[in-house]
């Protein structure tokens, strides 16, 4: 499934999990991208990956 958000563009983000003896190794923190059913403009429904933040802000109509 895609994780980048169809409305603010969100991806994840990389980084280190870094242990007690500064050893590093890979670490992807993933963005909470859900697949909804939404109304655009003229009245039509489409489904689009959303973040969680994008639905709680009401950036997008849910259908």
């Amino acid at each position: 499934m895609s994780q980048k958000c169809d409305v603010c563009g969100k991806i994840p983000s990389f980084g280190h999990n870094v242990s007690h003896s500064n050893k590093k190794t890979p670490k992807m923190w993933g963005t909470n991208v859900q697949r909804i059913r939404v109304r655009q403009e003229n009245g039509s429904v489409k489904r689009v990956h959303v973040c969680a933040k994008c639905m709680k802000a009401n950036k997008v109509v849910k259908a």
